[in-house]
């Protein structure tokens, strides 16, 4: 009976390019490819935003933390929804007033070329690595239940089948596409786990609820832990996750492209705003899971039950537990995760190639058709590439969600300061802003990576994630502050009359 868990996945695979593609429409210009010439309703950009942003990760990793810990992952969507709030108000308006397609186009405005280059590569390796890693996620349950039918492949087999079936709505449709299989893969997902919490409910004893909250996994809110060195410290996880989502959502072209799908600033306000309750709402399921399986499983040790890995839990219930069928469309809710995050930056890391890079290069701009092809084809070419990286995690020692996290956060701060300089500091100029930038990716991969802080408990431990976004956009404003007394107040300087328009 396993079997129909497999034709579950397959039918799963298959109607969901041809969905994309059937919703998608015809792309007759480069505008149609990168933002649905401003046509999306914010409700379905709402989805795909938090489609986007949780993925993979969520479903299987979330449940891992508070199987492990308890429900204090919860303040960082707390945090999430302020730096919504700030976007919304403070960064969109300027992208809209713009008429932009990427979020990097308007440092190109206010700085200059190089500057908007050096973000765009920096946003390149960024989502390669921490999609990568989400990519990996994903084939850990597909690997478990094809193990189950004695179907042995490698991660990057399923890595790369996984790949071909997303890159092909993505490469005829376009973030049309994109947006409007992500709102339909969120409900496949979520439904799912409903399904599952459900039919976990009934195989629980009746005290489970309170015996859970005897032993403290129901605790949301940290004091007294570290807020250096512990990512879940209330101050921590509030203040690191707000200036994080500012990033993640107002300097990141993964999210910047789909709220600049929306019919007007308006639209897109809402679409992000209201994601910030969905995702919290979603976190918040996802932890309520995690607890139930501490309790199904009586709290033993993922290894005690034959898991090579902490992140495999949630999988090996969904495979040995759950009736057949129900199983087979959560895993095909797990791919859905994974297919939208994606398309999401397949689709971003095109538009991004060709229109941070590729038309800054150019000495003559190329046609419209042309951009359109060219955006077709480094969609391909972004596949190819994304199947190489993300074979490259092999195992990680924590959940995979916060190993994604922290990757985002090294870079996330130097991307958010750049845009800040532009807006704060009025006499920065590109060159003030370049070194800052680069000063800022250096000082926070060597205090990720170099540096150890007490953890109160006697040991030494490293600085939580949370706060490298922080600390980037600090030593940013500081280096590009600085940087930027060395010229007259009143002085243009380096900057052109694009540049001098958007600081106005």
């Amino acid at each position: 009976m396993r079997s129909l868990d497999l034709v579950v996945i397959g039918l799963y695979l298959v109607a969901m390019p041809a969905l994309g593609m059937l919703l998608s429409g015809r792309q007759r210009t480069s505008k149609d490819y990168f933002v649905g010439s401003r046509q999306l309703p914010w409700w379905a950009v709402c989805f795909s935003v938090v489609a986007t942003e949780t993925s993979t990760l969520t479903v299987i990793s979330v449940p891992t933390v508070a199987y492990l810990g308890t429900f204090t992952y919860l303040q960082l969507a707390i945090g999430y929804l302020i730096g919504r709030l700030v976007v919304a108000f403070v960064l969109l308006p300027k992208y809209y007033a713009g008429n932009l397609v990427s979020a990097y186009e308007f440092l190109g405005q206010r700085f200059g070329s190089g500057l908007q280059g050096t973000a765009s590569v920096t946003f390149l390796l960024t989502r390669l690595l921490a999609d990568g890693l989400r990519l990996f996620a994903t084939a850990i349950p597909v690997k478990v239940i094809l193990d189950s039918f004695n179907i042995h492949l490698a991660y990057w087999q399923i890595i790369a089948i996984l790949a071909a079936f997303t890159v092909v709505y993505t490469y005829f449709g376009g973030i049309r596409a994109v947006v409007w299989v992500d709102a339909i893969q969120m409900v496949v997902y979520v439904g799912g786990a409903i399904a599952a919490g459900a039919i976990l409910a009934t195989r629980l004893p009746g005290d489970w609820l309170a015996t859970t909250a005897a032993e403290g996994k129901f605790e949301l809110l940290d004091f007294t832990s570290s807020p250096v060195t512990n990512q879940y410290a209330f101050i921590t996880a509030v203040v690191g996750g707000a200036v994080f989502a500012m990033a993640s959502h107002g300097a990141d072209q993964l999210m910047v492209q789909r709220l600049l799908a929306c019919r007007d600033l308006r639209d897109s306000q809402k679409a992000l705003i209201a994601s910030g309750f969905v995702v919290m709402l979603q976190f918040a399921l996802f932890l309520f899971i995690g607890s139930m399986l501490w309790s199904f499983f009586r709290g033993a040790d993922p290894q005690q039950l034959g898991l090579s890995s902490d992140d495999e839990l949630f999988p090996y219930f969904i495979v040995n537990e759950l009736p057949t069928g129900l199983s087979g469309l959560l895993i095909a809710g797990i791919l859905a995760a994974a297919m939208s995050t994606l398309s999401s930056s397949l689709n971003s890391l095109s538009t991004s190639t060709v229109s941070d890079l590729y038309q800054r290069l150019r000495r003559t701009p190329g046609s419209d058709s042309q951009v359109l092809s060219l955006a077709k084809v480094w969609t391909l070419v972004w596949a190819v590439v994304f199947v190489g990286f993300a074979s490259m995690f092999t195992s990680t020692d924590n959940p995979v969600v916060e190993v994604g996290l922290s990757i985002a956060s090294y870079t996330y701060g130097a991307l958010l300061g750049a845009f800040l300089l532009g807006l704060l500091v009025r006499r920065a100029r590109q060159s003030d802003a370049v070194v800052a930038f680069l000063v800022t990716l250096g000082g926070v991969l060597y205090l990720a990576l170099g540096i150890t802080f007490p953890d109160g408990e006697g040991g030494q431990a490293a600085l939580a994630f949370p706060w490298y976004t922080p600390v980037g956009v600090l030593i940013t404003l500081v280096v590009g502050g600085l940087l930027s007394l060395r010229r007259p107040k009143e002085g243009l300087g380096e900057a052109t009359e694009p540049a001098k328009a958007a600081t106005e």
